[in-house]
């Protein structure tokens, strides 16, 4: 448990630490589309299949695959930033970020465990 929640605390930081430095880019550009989230879920979702790929002890995989993937990615605020789409009447934008967070995390997935079988 202790592994998990280690992981976990610094996978959190690490998202809080990427998505308030996109914020002002992102207000910058004025972007709707939920940048921050999408990338720190496909980056998680790319890692967590490296991670998956190598075949980890348990206790690195509840370190780094459970907790800190667990905490770096987050499924709560997608849900979020889609019903905030929904509300302010962004069909197509949330309809895109529907569908390609949802394939091209499982692509990630894949990529992820194909690149570690390719390299060792």
């Amino acid at each position: 448990m202790i592994l998990v929640g280690l992981g976990g605390a610094i996978g959190a930081l690490l998202r809080y630490i990427i998505s308030e430095y996109i914020k002002p880019l992102k207000a910058e550009k004025r972007i709707i589309f939920p940048v921050a989230t999408w990338l720190i879920n496909m980056t998680g979702s790319f890692l967590l299949g490296i991670l998956y790929g190598l075949d980890l002890s348990s206790q690195l995989w509840l370190l780094l695959g459970v907790g800190f993937c667990g905490g770096y990615t987050t499924f709560s605020t997608f849900g979020k930033e889609v019903i905030d789409l929904l509300m302010d009447k962004q069909w197509q934008i949330a309809f895109r970020y529907v569908i390609t967070s949802v394939i091209l995390s499982i692509v990630a997935v894949w990529i992820g465990i194909t690149m570690v079988h390719l390299f060792s």
